[in-house]
């Protein structure tokens, strides 16, 4: 029988969930190092220790959960159940994570952050990875799969995008409006009202993606034991090619995103104190935008032209081209927001464009690892992508947080007027020399490595129907 093409209401439901989850991984990514060290006085040594304590956790949550996935059998799929109830926990701990008591002493504080940073990463991959992973269970190989990813990771970088845009006023906003006193105690009640509503949205998104969305090929997957899970992920070549390059690129731009803000709050002598948030506001807007642009419009637009791996060239090439517009504007003593737009349009096209390259290549890595390897793994996969991204914001916010320390970024408003001329050129050169360096090592990895072309995935393809 000929497979049902997914209706317009399926995905849109399914976008719909992925603007709701990347709102939320947004607001912790960006934002939780910002949260405890500038507002609730956690250190920034402390916080980089959590960090990356948290992600080496994920190392052994993130596969168990894959493999919990993959054993999953109900009259509801085997992905739906997990995905709601990572959900409903994941945004109880995100309120939680943004609502630290503030009369908890230094220590207290420390541990409440670990404690709960901890626990947002497990429940949050309760529900990334079915998110993820029901895309080759209700989508064909080829146009129609990769048309759902390149939808999906749109409207995840539109939920991005929203946060990245709107999180700063809206704090701001809300803290007044919940008559919050100095201005680190508006801040701190902004954000704890923030996520609360960030919360209710995320929920109420990936409900409706739950009740559109079903499971039309309900594929079977050989229960594994973590030993064989990993077996079996290195077996697959390509998916580990993208493993080891996602890491890379979305370190990258995780440093970048880490300290952007700081850039913007210290960095006086090219933006006024005074005028901090709105010039980090302008410059999110019109760089979040691009984000979207370049998902929705661009990448759609050089796909008429260039094979997928063409195009991933090509941003990565943009985003060096941004990194250097930025490093020169920095040091020319530009003082006007608006020329930052420049790099923050080639930067922020480029991670657009690799939003939607990086779902694509692990899709297609699924299809290569049935032909090798004789099995589908999707929920192996997939998890690895979970862990890599969260890996990658762990090991960037562990890096952004050595820095603030190194360099003496302090969050007490009467220790620093004005940063000294060799802290302003140690921070700015960390801010772009480190995300170039990874960015390069990550396209080597890619171009050296990754072999799933156009030509290779159609005889791949081919092959796979002749088994059936």
């Amino acid at each position: 029988m000929e497979k049902k093409s997914l209706s317009a209401k399926e995905k849109v439901a399914y976008g719909i969930g992925a603007v709701g989850k990347d709102m939320v991984y947004m607001l912790s990514a960006t934002y939780i190092l910002y949260y405890y060290q500038d507002i609730m006085g956690v250190s920034p040594w402390a916080m980089g220790i959590i960090l990356l304590v948290a992600r080496v956790f994920d190392a052994f949550n993130d596969p168990i959960m894959g493999v919990l996935v993959a054993k999953t059998k109900t009259r509801f799929g085997k992905f739906r159940p997990w995905l709601l109830i990572g959900t409903l926990t994941n945004a109880v701990v995100l309120y939680l994570m943004f609502a630290a008591p503030p009369t908890l002493d230094k220590g207290g504080m420390v541990a409440y952050a670990a404690v709960t940073y901890i626990l947002w990463g497990v429940t949050y991959t309760m529900m990334d990875i079915p998110f993820w992973s029901m895309i080759p269970s209700f989508t064909e190989v080829g146009k129609e799969r990769e048309g759902v990813s390149a939808m999906a990771r749109s409207c995840a970088g539109v939920g991005s995008a929203i946060i990245t845009i709107i999180t700063v006023k809206a704090v701001t906003a809300l803290g007044e409006m919940m008559h919050g006193g100095s201005k680190m105690e508006i801040e701190r009640l902004g954000y704890q009202y923030f996520a609360l509503a960030v919360a209710v949205l995320f929920v109420a998104f990936i409900v409706i993606t739950c009740l559109a969305i079903k499971e039309k090929s309900n594929v079977d997957v050989e229960s594994t034991s973590v030993k064989e899970m990993f077996s079996a992920l290195l077996a697959n070549d390509q998916a580990m090619t993208m493993v080891i390059a996602i890491v890379l690129i979305n370190t990258a731009v995780y440093v970048t995103s880490n300290l952007v803000i700081y850039f913007f709050k210290y960095d006086f002598s090219v933006l006024s104190a005074a005028k901090w948030q709105d010039n980090y506001t302008t410059f999110n807007i019109f760089g979040g935008g691009f984000q979207i642009l370049a998902m929705m419009i661009l990448f759609p637009l050089l796909r008429k032209f260039f094979n997928c791996m063409k195009i991933f060239a090509i941003s990565l090439g943009m985003a060096l081209l941004g990194y250097v517009c930025l490093m020169v504007e920095c040091f020319a003593g530009v003082d006007n927001v608006y020329y930052l737009l420049i790099p923050a349009f080639l930067i922020m096209g480029s991670v657009g464009l690799l939003n939607v390259l990086i779902t694509v290549f692990l899709a297609n890595s699924v299809d290569y690892g049935e032909y090798k390897n004789n099995r589908r793994d999707e929920s192996v996969i997939f998890s690895m992508q979970t862990f890599v991204v969260k890996l990658a914001s762990g090991i960037a916010a562990w890096g952004a947080s050595m820095i603030l320390g190194v360099f003496h970024i302090s969050s007490d408003e009467n220790a620093k007027a004005v940063l000294s001329e060799s802290t302003r050129i140690g921070f700015r050169m960390s801010m772009v020399i480190i995300p170039v360096v990874l960015l390069v090592i990550g396209w080597i990895v890619f171009k050296v490595r990754y072999k799933l072309t156009d030509e290779r995935l159609a005889e791949i393809s081919r092959e796979l129907e002749q088994r059936k």
